[in-house]
Order: structure tokens, then C-alpha cells, then sequence
């Protein structure tokens, strides 16, 4: 009787590995075929208005990291080669230590990219949250996407579906840390869930304001 039971534990137990496993790649799998016709290397980019760089985490002084300062190059590159006329900085910024848009700015400006032409989204905490302002706020309906190739596909995926175009360029400018990578991915498979349940089940509202547009001419 007692071995009967351990196999129906152990059955279930099996059984829940194999949802859990599913629930964390079939998500990704169709972002990923979502994401495909629409990424390019920067030099084959479509012109756009605008490219929306994503935060990608401080250090405790600070400074971007280096996932962070390849998203803002990359985007510099974009300026530069006349891909992209603005930069909109998205970032977390709930404590005054922890202010991702204003260092991705000065990353930027470091770089050559004039003052005038950097946005900044304040309340970018999430990828969600970027793509629904970026609508509502900023008053864009295309963008490019800057951020690594694990990150991509959900931040095309969200943005599209939530009425912002959006094509996206690829931020990988250096071998990165396999554990590194590695987090990553596990974190993206649980993060991508996320995302699919609230662009198409609960629909949260993020932090709002007054409309910013980025072309007011256009927003008439």
C-alpha cells in the first residue's frame, strides 16, 4: 500500500515537472517565431523615429552595467548611422539611488548623443510598463527595440500587441558570462509567462501621467 502511494507521488511529482517545463518554453518558442521577421542587425534596420533602449540593472555606484551600456551603444549606433532621430531611455527609477534612465543618459551623452535628443521614461520598470507608456505617454506608434537577443522577443512581442510597431536590434556587442546567461534565460522563461498573462488576461494599467509626446507637432 505504502509503495503504491510513493508512485503516485512520485508520479505527480514527475507529472508537475513536465507542465512546469512546458509552461516555461512554449511561451518563449512562440515569441521567439513572433520576434524572427522582425529583428535585424543594425546596418539593415528600418529608419525610425525612435529607439527605446530597455534598463538593464545599475551597479551600487550607480553606473550601468555592461548589459546596460552595450543596449545604450547600440543605440548610439543607431543615431549616429541615422537609423533612429531620438533615444528613449526606459528605466527604473522608484528610489532616488536607483535611477537607470538618467545613467543610460549620461552613458549616451558620453558617447557623443546630444542632450536634446535623449527621452527618459522614469517608470520603465518593466517591459510591459515601457511598451504601454510608450503608447500612452510618449505618443508612439513604431519604434526600434534595443536590448539582448534573450530579452528581445518578449519586448517585441509586448510592444506589438500593446499598438507600438516595433522591430527590433540585437545589443550583443560582447561574450557575456555563461552563468550569467544562464540566469538570464531561466529568468526570461518566468518573465515571458508573465508578460503573456497580462497583455492577454489582466491587462494591468502601469504608472500613468500627463501625455509627453516626443513629436508634439504629430500628436495635434
Amino acid at each position: 500500500m505504502l509503495s503504491k502511494a510513493i508512485k503516485i507521488i512520485f508520479g505527480l511529482f514527475i507529472l508537475l515537472l513536465v507542465l512546469l517545463l512546458v509552461a516555461g518554453t512554449v511561451p518563449r518558442m512562440l515569441t521567439r517565431v513572433y520576434a524572427g521577421s522582425r529583428l535585424y542587425e543594425p546596418e539593415k534596420t528600418p529608419t525610425g523615429q525612435v529607439a527605446i533602449v530597455f534598463g538593464a540593472g545599475l551597479y551600487r555606484d550607480g553606473s550601468p552595467t555592461p548589459v546596460l551600456r552595450d543596449r545604450v551603444a547600440t543605440a548610439a549606433g543607431l543615431y549616429n548611422s541615422g537609423k533612429a532621430e531620438k533615444l528613449l531611455m526606459s528605466g527604473d527609477n522608484s528610489t532616488p539611488s536607483h535611477n537607470e534612465p538618467g545613467a543610460m543618459r549620461d552613458y549616451a551623452i558620453g558617447l557623443g548623443i546630444p542632450d536634446e535628443d535623449i527621452i527618459l521614461d522614469y517608470a520603465g520598470r518593466r517591459t510591459y510598463d515601457t511598451c504601454y507608456r510608450a503608447r500612452e505617454i510618449f505618443n508612439l506608434e513604431s519604434a526600434i527595440l534595443v536590448s539582448q537577443s534573450f530579452h528581445l522577443p518578449r519586448a517585441l512581442y509586448t510592444c506589438n500587441l500593446l499598438g507600438v510597431t516595433a522591430v527590433g536590434v540585437p545589443a550583443d556587442l560582447r561574450q557575456y558570462r555563461r552563468s550569467s546567461q544562464t540566469f538570464w534565460n531561466l529568468r526570461e522563461s518566468v518573465a515571458t509567462v508573465v508578460a503573456l498573462w497580462q497583455i492577454h488576461i489582466s491587462q494591468p494599467q502601469p504608472i500613468l501621467g500627463n501625455p509627453e509626446p516626443i513629436f508634439p507637432q504629430e500628436a495635434q
